[in-house]
């Protein structure tokens, strides 16, 4: 498990602070000194702060700032690219030019020694790898962030790939996590703006994401799934994974000799057919979300290999994605409705797909924008719609008002125009929204197929039954508690906290404003009963105490004419 704490005598020690002090540079570098002022670090962890008043990064001031937050998460290394990544797919977070700057993160990385890959093989499989290979490369065929691949031969004589988690790279992440959750939590406790996001939250839940990754059983086991799913088609070819040279850290699959989708070219003496490739490449990833709901959520040019025959192949699954059987139908409900221009329809399956978070929408203003979106499309012919373009107007358009999309629904959109973009770059006349619309009208009908319903019904009832089921004995527990007394209703109120703190200054200034009248009655009952000791014949301690009210008195009066500013 990554164990990340929060920074207290653990971020003063010198891996923290020379790492935290590398981060805070790195931001500075690239334009973020006024972000880090504003986060009242200096009162945390002492590591040179003189630094943000020196530098303001000047040399990238032209630069936007969503790409110069990109080149500073690329320069801080894998942790940060991976949050960048997990960013990238919250459309409820970010705006859109955060998303597309974040989507084109790029893992600069050098391959480690092979005597250190050779280290995490002995340690995770018990034997050295001449042991327990024929042979193994010792270059690496492709390096990551998490970990290097590289070329071995079985005792059987199976080519493989094997991928190897950097040494320390956990302890790595571990240290880059903790230095986030401060962050953080600075983020959440000076910055407003941000603090409506629960940046603590973020990190959280992006540490239990990177916890998965950085154990390959889980990426093994995806492979498996995914290669079930797609077991009796011949146009797709998924990697075998060798589990008896599997474990957290070693992940041995099938060596692929394909070459990548935007390298490829068609003629007839490779055999490649441009066409053929993207009409299957598109109902192979359809498939995986209409037919299974488990698709592939980084489906890049790189992560994309075709194999002779015009196989294709896909690599890297540590991110996928999941959508149940309820939410695809959600979803093929919304563009059904958006096809029939129906914007009532439109507009309820879209509040159904979506989170409405802490701020609500004007329902009628919502239908409008959404009339508007049909409109732009209506009267389009379908070879002339982009998936992309809608799909970012129908993020703009959730984002307008306030209207979460869940992460499932983020990366089956965002997928979907990876793929699209590489359709239409291998060929260009392809008409990837008439190749949607097969599928999403068997959905449709796939809702009222007498079997599906006969489920439906059976659930129901199952959940009927099991309401009736323990009704009667809630009820009775109930009125047993009525009874004892222990019964109780809390109320929660919500946006009283203004109003309160208003009645409270009130009140404060109330009981001053006693406490001033009171000293003056006061020192005017001892000036004239002449309570020693008497100067000038007037008593000293009532004249005091008639000075302090008067005093005190023009204080509250002056805080009054400022409006309260008490």
């Amino acid at each position: 498990m990554l164990s990340i704490r929060k920074i207290g005598a653990l971020g003063r020690t010198y891996r923290h602070l020379n790492r935290y002090s590398q981060i805070l540079g790195i931001f500075i570098k690239y334009g973020f000194g006024d972000l880090i002022e504003r986060l009242n670090i200096d009162q945390y962890i002492e590591i040179g702060m003189q630094m943000i008043s020196s530098g303001k990064g000047s040399a990238y001031y032209k630069v936007s700032r969503p790409e110069r937050i990109r080149m500073a998460m690329e320069e801080l290394g894998p942790a940060y690219v991976k949050l960048g990544q997990l960013l990238s797919t919250r459309s409820d977070l970010l705006p859109m030019p955060f998303i597309d700057a974040f989507s084109r993160l790029q893992e600069n990385v050098s391959p480690i020694p092979f005597a250190e890959a050779a280290k995490v093989i002995r340690k995770e499989l018990g034997e050295a790898p001449e042991k327990i290979f024929r042979e193994f490369g010792r270059e690496p065929i492709a390096s990551a962030s998490i970990g290097p691949v590289l070329r071995a031969e079985l005792p059987e004589g199976d080519i493989v790939a094997v991928k190897i988690q950097r040494p320390g790279i956990r302890r790595t992440i571990e240290a880059d996590l903790e230095i986030m959750l401060h962050l953080a939590m600075l983020m959440e406790n000076n910055i407003e703006e941000f603090a409506l996001h629960r940046p603590v939250r973020i990190v959280e839940e992006f540490s239990n994401i990177l916890e998965k990754e950085l154990d390959y059983n889980n990426e093994a086991a995806n492979m498996e799934r995914f290669g079930r799913q797609f077991f009796d088609e011949p146009g797709i070819f998924v990697p075998k994974v060798f589990r008896d040279f599997c474990s957290e850290r070693v992940l041995c699959m099938d060596y692929v000799r394909g070459s990548k989708i935007s390298k490829i070219h068609s003629s007839s003496k490779s055999g490649v057919n441009k066409k053929k490739i993207v009409r299957l490449g598109a109902d192979i990833f359809l498939r995986q979300i209409f037919d299974h709901g488990f698709f592939h959520a980084d489906p890049h040019p790189g992560n994309i290999r075709i194999l002779e025959n015009n196989v294709i192949c896909l690599l890297d699954f540590g991110m996928m994605g999941n959508i149940d059987r309820y939410t695809r139908g959600d979803f093929v409900e919304l563009i059904y409705n958006a096809v029939r221009a129906d914007e009532v329809r439109t507009t309820k399956a879209l509040l159904k797909i979506t989170d409405r978070g802490e701020k609500d929408c004007d329902i009628r203003i919502l239908e409008r924008d959404v009339a508007d979106f049909i409109g732009s499309y209506l009267h389009k012919p379908l070879k002339d719609i982009e998936i992309t373009g809608l799909l970012r107007q129908l993020l703009e358009l959730s984002s307008r008002h306030h209207l979460r999309i869940p992460p499932g629904i983020f990366l089956m959109l965002k997928s979907l125009s990876t793929i699209e973009g590489i359709a239409r770059e291998l060929d260009p006349d392809f008409d990837f929204t008439s190749r949607v619309v097969p599928f999403v009208k068997r959905e449709k009908m796939e809702r009222f197929r007498p079997d599906r319903l006969a489920e439906e019904m059976l659930h129901i009832s199952g959940d009927i039954l099991q309401f009736i089921r323990r009704f009667p004995g809630e009820v009775l527990e109930i009125i047993r508690l009525i009874k004892k007394q222990r019964f109780s209703v809390q109320f929660e109120h919500r946006g009283l906290e203004s109003m309160l703190e208003t009645h409270e200054r009130i009140s404060n200034k109330l009981a001053f404003a006693i406490i001033i009248a009171s000293l003056i009655i006061g020192s005017a009952i001892v000036i004239i009963a002449k309570i020693p000791p008497i100067v000038y014949g007037i008593s000293l301690i009532g004249i005091i105490v008639f000075t302090a009210a008067a005093v005190m008195g023009v204080w509250l009066l002056i805080a009054i004419m400022r409006r309260g500013k008490f």
